[in-house]
């Protein structure tokens, strides 16, 4: 029998053979790098190099049209930023758009989540329902609800005179809200299937034995079920109001930023400036701001993770 010093022995040289057979460690890092290669490059060319050329356009006067070469100003297009009113109150209706999508796009969809989990009868049929507004493009999905809010001729008006409701009302006239109610509809079947998927990976057991132990169903929900979802919660919520603050297609299909600049969110507040004033340095100075608010978002985000981590 091998004593325990001849088998360290053993397994060191077994180690070193091992090792011997590997390339050298520059060998394999420089193969690695020609794996990733072909997926970096597309990110590096349509999301680095964009970001990098708006980040430097903002510095400049670059307008559309101009016949004169476009000259370095340093930050004075983040200096008149500072001082456009309009531009702020565009950011301030972009955070009321983003926080009054998500909170109730995330609602909705984890009471929904829970009925998907539940034994119904056809439920795969109800699932797939559920996700069909998500399989919809945004520029299908404003027109559509473009037609379901028509003052004169739309089904919603409709119904509410053949329920002897009142003669209806212009619904976009409102603006804001209606068009959150959209965003909420289009937004809750991304954010219902990645809570369904936590609530899948949840352990049957678990509600099981807290059942068995004389727990309802809020009781359930509170100590077995919330603790599953927290982390899948936090990363869905976080991304929804990043996308929702950069929303762009809907809202300029259904409003045009309008009526009187209701819903002229920041991300339509720099297309206007770019494309139809032709200030393209001032835009890159919005989207600079934009990019800034997002990342401080992200921070955020990942330090509650962190965080959270932690703690767990």
């Amino acid at each position: 029998m091998n004593t325990p010093t001849e088998s360290r022995k053993g397994a060191d040289s077994v180690a070193l053979v091992v090792e011997a057979g590997r390339p050298p460690r520059r060998a394999r890092d420089r193969g690695a790098w020609f794996l990733v290669l072909p997926a970096l490059i597309p990110v590096l060319a349509l999301s680095v190099g964009p970001l990098l050329y708006g980040i430097l356009l903002a510095f400049t006067d670059a307008q559309s049209g101009r016949t004169a070469p476009t000259q370095w100003i340093g930050g004075l297009n983040f200096r008149d930023l500072l001082h456009d009113t309009l531009f702020w109150e565009s950011f301030r209706i972009g955070l009321v758009w983003a926080v009054g999508v998500t909170v109730p796009q995330f609602l909705l969809a984890l009471g929904l989540a829970l009925l998907l989990n539940q034994d119904l009868p056809l439920r795969p049929l109800a699932r797939a329902l559920a996700i069909v507004p998500w399989a919809m493009p945004e520029v299908v999905v404003g027109i559509m609800w473009r037609l379901v809010y028509n003052p004169d001729a739309g089904i919603l008006n409709e119904t509410l005179r053949d329920l002897g409701l009142g003669d209806g009302r212009d619904w976009l006239g409102g603006a804001l809200p209606a068009v959150i109610v959209v965003g909420v509809w289009a937004g809750m079947p991304q954010t219902t299937v990645a809570l369904l998927a936590g609530l899948q990976n949840t352990p049957r057991e678990l509600h099981e034995a807290a059942a068995v132990d004389g727990a309802g169903a809020w009781r359930r929900f509170r100590t077995v079920t919330w603790p599953a979802l927290r982390p899948i919660a936090l990363a869905i919520t976080a991304l929804n109001l990043i996308w929702n603050f950069n929303s762009f297609a809907l809202v300029y299909v259904l409003t045009g930023g309008g009526p009187g600049g209701k819903t002229r969110l920041p991300m339509l507040f720099a297309y206007e400036e770019a494309f139809r004033y032709g200030q393209f340095g001032y835009a890159a100075a919005m989207g600079c701001v934009m990019v800034a608010v997002i990342s401080v978002l992200l921070a955020v985000f990942l330090v509650g993770r962190l965080r959270g981590g932690e703690d767990a």
